[in-house]
């Protein structure tokens, strides 16, 4: 269907009400030449695996508006991984309405989806970091970065005895990219990161 996952595991702060840790999860459209084949990566053995890596590419900050939630018990429909990747994210798995519409016309349930109070329906709703109180529903932010990702194949040229040019795959090209979520809670307390950013 594709479609890319992002899972965070934000570390709760006990002192202040929060449970051990807390799970979001972040289901976007995977668009084709984003990443690499799994067929070509099977293919191409990397050298010293255990080397830290850095990212040849910096991909600028993808800043995305999450304003539908994923039912969990129906998201198998969507994609298989969501029910491992998105376990401990029952109540927090979040979308596009951009990409609802794409998968839609692909023929997923809509009946999995659920469209999130919007500022238009609630016109005191404002950013968690400049909400006061605790208990009040506001849109919080969560940034993460990826650091190393394969997102391109490499080619190398040569030539042939007769002088002829061809191309032929020879790596992966390393890439790193950060986003921003912006997201519904139905309480601020959901969302006490946003305060120190």
């Amino acid at each position: 269907q594709e479609v890319k996952i992002f899972r965070a595991l934000i570390l709760g702060e006990l002192e202040r009400g929060q449970s051990q840790f807390q799970a979001l999860c972040f289901v976007t459209r995977l668009h084709r030449n984003e990443i690499i084949p799994s067929e070509s990566m099977a293919k191409l053995r990397q050298k010293n695996p255990r080397t830290v890596r850095q990212a040849e590419e910096v991909r600028g900050l993808e800043h995305l508006s999450m304003d539908v939630a994923v039912n969990f018990s129906k998201g198998a429909q969507l994609s298989s991984h969501i029910h491992n990747v998105c376990a401990e994210a029952k109540e927090a798995i979040y979308t596009r309405e951009d990409d609802v519409k794409f998968w839609l016309e692909k023929g997923v349930d809509g009946s999995m989806f659920e469209v999130l109070p919007q500022t238009s329906d609630l016109p005191d709703l404002q950013r968690c970091k400049l909400c006061a109180d605790r208990w009040k529903p506001c849109i919080c932010s969560y940034s993460l970065s990826i650091e190393w990702y394969p997102c391109m194949l490499k080619y190398c040229k040569s030539r042939d005895a007769g002088g002829k040019v061809s191309s032929y795959k020879c790596g992966i090209r390393s890439c790193q990219k950060g986003y921003t979520f912006d997201y519904y809670v139905p309480q601020k307390q959901l969302c006490l990161w946003d305060e120190e950013t």
